[in-house]
């Protein structure tokens, strides 16, 4: 039998992989020696001319923004189970009923 994850992905990791895999320059340790991606680099990187500080642009922006991009990327450590008994022919049904946090939720269909 497969054993089972019980924790969903820690997807800031698998972010930076991805960007250290193109960029490899752009990579920085923290104070605490995590790595870390150094932005102004990356920026650099991805341009045809030099850049020099934020360029102006269109953008959303909200009180906690930056706690729920933190949120998005945090692992949950929960699981989905079927509840039977409050189902309809649940095992010959094609259709699923999923209740909860709808972060928690995606980040758990993600996998």
């Amino acid at each position: 039998m497969d054993e089972l994850r019980m924790q969903s992905p820690f997807l800031t990791d698998q972010n930076i992989d991805k960007i250290v895999e193109l960029f490899p320059a752009v990579v920085t340790e923290g104070r605490d020696g995590t790595r870390m991606i150094d932005f102004d680099l990356l920026r650099q990187e991805l341009s045809g001319h030099a850049v020099e500080g934020p360029q102006e642009r269109y953008q959303l922006n909200w009180p906690g923004k930056r706690e729920a991009l933190l949120a998005a990327n945090a692992p949950v450590a929960k699981t989905l189970r079927p509840v039977r008994g409050e189902s309809a022919d649940f095992d010959t049904t094609r259709n699923i009923f999923i209740e909860g946090d709808n972060l928690d939720v995606l980040k758990l269909l993600q996998d």
